[in-house]
């Protein structure tokens, strides 16, 4: 079984950036579709984005278009989403997780793609 560790969230002020990284105990990462979801209190989870196996093709919630960055580097075995300009409505507990499928580029968008998950880190921003 694939372990995925989230690492990187806290508390900063509106505005600021954080990175978050998701390394991974195995090679098993590679050649899947890697994704990033957040969840609020008291909200649904919810997807934040998407890379293929390569990290050529990514998408993103329209609504972090512009402020979120997802990217991975194989050789580490770790995923990246790089978070500029945070707004207190960023607060959430962020997972990241693995596409099910090997290379498939398929409903990168919806949790239920996806399998194993991280514990999650917390982020928080202040107004």
């Amino acid at each position: 079984q694939v372990q995925l560790v989230e690492s990187g969230g806290g508390l900063v002020q509106a505005g600021g950036s954080l990175r978050l990284s998701c390394t991974s105990s195995a090679l098993a990462i590679l050649n899947h579709v890697m994704g990033w979801f957040r969840q609020a209190p008291g909200k649904e989870r919810e997807f934040v984005a998407a890379t293929s196996w390569n990290g050529k093709t990514t998408t993103y919630a329209d609504s972090l278009k512009g402020r979120f960055t997802i990217s991975r580097d194989n050789a580490l075995n770790t995923l990246y989403l790089d978070m500029n300009n945070l707004k207190p409505e960023d607060t959430a507990v962020y997972y990241c997780a693995k596409h099910r499928q090997i290379w498939r580029w398929d409903a990168v968008d919806s949790s239920s793609s996806y399998d194993p998950w991280g514990q999650g880190t917390q982020v928080t921003v202040s107004s």
